[in-house]
């Protein structure tokens, strides 16, 4: 397939900018010089700039035109950190989805090649995020397995698990209890949870079930917590605020008769449900479960 008309006139130009021809600070030319001197339309001579841009290559500057940013960019050599720092940041304002190797090279004002020096791949740098939010929430410190309370500390390393995931919404979207990352601040946890119930008749295998199982369960209310503040953008509704658009629809469905039991919950006027309810209520579930097996 043929290369489209913006994208070999933007490669011409950012050869000339890697080559050091257009060097920091230099005014690229402007859309009636690219539509003159390439005889193109004015959105093709847009679109070329907007492609540069969209590489790190070049900046708009107020009152001067779109210069080459090739000068000093927000990431000092070998600062990892940072990048994984600024990805997270976009990654809690836009979901994963809003998160790109190209997105985060236009926040950080560097080309987007430029970024695999430091990452190999958008994986790579997932990983080390998760890693980064889970070494942001170690487990708490008032607490120490062995001394405590095993279910205190369970629960408040659960909890705490939690309001991470609330920080950080797409967090549950990127941990996987299948194909578990090797990240060693999140292994932490897991270490932590065996630790706690360590020395009660549990075999090492039970204990690592156990310190998957609580963690999996809140991870799997958090879950729903990217959707649901997706859809409040989207809407400009609170959960609560929808469903009382959908009052009618509720009250035409359990009308029908269909559905006794849940009518009954749903005409308590005092009763509550959200995820943080879901969250707590299955959790005290489960460690009322391990009273039974834990000696």
């Amino acid at each position: 397939m043929e290369e489209p008309v913006y994208k070999r006139i933007a490669g011409e130009l950012a050869a000339r900018i890697t080559s050091g021809e257009l060097a920091p600070g230099t005014r690229i030319p402007s859309t009636r010089q690219i539509m003159a001197a390439h005889g193109v339309a004015m959105a093709t001579a847009t679109r070329v700039i907007t492609h540069l841009r969209e590489q790190g290559l070049v900046a708009a500057q107020p009152g001067i035109g779109t210069v080459v940013t090739g000068g000093p960019s927000l990431v000092p050599e070998n600062d990892r950190d940072r990048i994984v720092r600024t990805a997270i940041g976009i990654a809690d304002a836009e979901g994963l989805g809003g998160l790109s190797m190209r997105r985060l090279a236009g926040a950080l004002r560097m080309p987007t090649m430029s970024l695999y020096r430091y990452v190999a791949d958008k994986d790579e740098l997932v990983l080390l995020m998760m890693d980064q939010a889970m070494a942001e929430h170690p487990p708490p410190p008032h607490l120490t397995p062995g001394r405590d309370d095993w279910r205190v500390c369970v629960e408040g390393l659960a909890r705490l698990q939690w309001s991470m995931y609330r920080r950080h919404k797409w967090l549950a979207q990127a941990v996987s209890f299948t194909r578990p990352p090797l990240a060693i601040h999140a292994m932490a946890h897991t270490e932590w949870t065996m630790r706690a119930i360590d020395e009660h008749g549990l075999s090492p295998r039970l204990q690592f079930q156990v310190a998957v199982m609580v963690a999996n369960h809140v991870r799997g209310t958090a879950i729903n917590l990217e959707a649901e503040a997706q859809a409040e953008q989207e809407t400009g509704m609170t959960d609560s605020e929808w469903f009382q658009t959908q009052e009618n629809r509720f009250a035409a469905v359990l009308a029908t008769g269909r559905l006794p039991m849940m009518s009954r919950v749903l005409a308590d006027e005092d009763y509550e449900f959200n995820l943080d309810i879901l969250v707590e209520f299955g959790l005290q579930r489960l460690l009322d479960g391990l009273e039974r097996l834990i000696r």
